[in-house]
């Protein structure tokens, strides 16, 4: 993989960036102090970036009443199911910022099962996983667990369309060697 690519394919970004997304670019820059990778790697092609970062935003900083770090912790349990590296480093490191807690984001990393959790982050994690290993054995006692525990159907629903997009971002990102930006293994430590 070239230094300046970040991912095995040569998919170089567009040249120059269309104004709009230049600004976005911008904006990670100045917020994060960076630019993902994870949008470089789309910026190859506008469309194709639009959509992810489209989706991306409304699943993890749009309206929900699970927490930002509740979805963070589902990208990072169905991440270590599927062993995404890039996934892994990434939003473990939202992890570690978000609760403050740079054992949880680890605990979480290498098995969520170990973590301390409450009972309805554990529900959470669990439905998250069963999605990501076997969807199709998804059962309305599944659902009602999570009831049981306090979600609501619209949270549900959210639960399930972020596990569900970490099991498609988690395939883009191992199948084309997407590598994290180097700091995100020291942010939150």
């Amino acid at each position: 993989m070239a230094d300046n690519m970040p991912t095995a394919l040569n998919l170089p970004m567009m040249d120059p960036l269309p104004e709009p997304t230049q600004k976005y670019f911008d904006v990670c820059q100045e917020k994060l102090g960076m630019i993902p990778n994870v949008l470089r790697a789309y910026a190859f092609d506008e469309t194709k970036l639009n959509s992810f970062t489209a989706l991306y935003n409304d699943l993890m900083l749009g309206d929900s009443a699970l927490s930002k770090l509740e979805r963070e912790m589902i990208a990072v349990a169905v991440s270590s199911v599927n062993k995404c590296y890039y996934c892994l480093v990434a939003h473990g490191a939202a992890v570690r910022a978000l609760s403050g807690d740079p054992a949880l984001g680890e605990a979480l990393v290498m098995n969520y099962k170990v973590a301390d959790l409450t009972e309805k982050q554990r529900a959470m994690l669990d439905f998250s996983v069963q999605l990501t290993k076997e969807s199709a054995s998804v059962e309305e006692s599944d659902r009602q667990r999570l009831r049981d525990v306090g979600f609501s159907d619209r949270e549900i629903w959210d639960i399930a369309s972020v596990a569900a997009f970490f099991n498609m971002t988690n395939r883009v990102a191992s199948g084309t060697d997407m590598r994290p930006n180097a700091e995100y293994h020291s942010q939150a430590r």
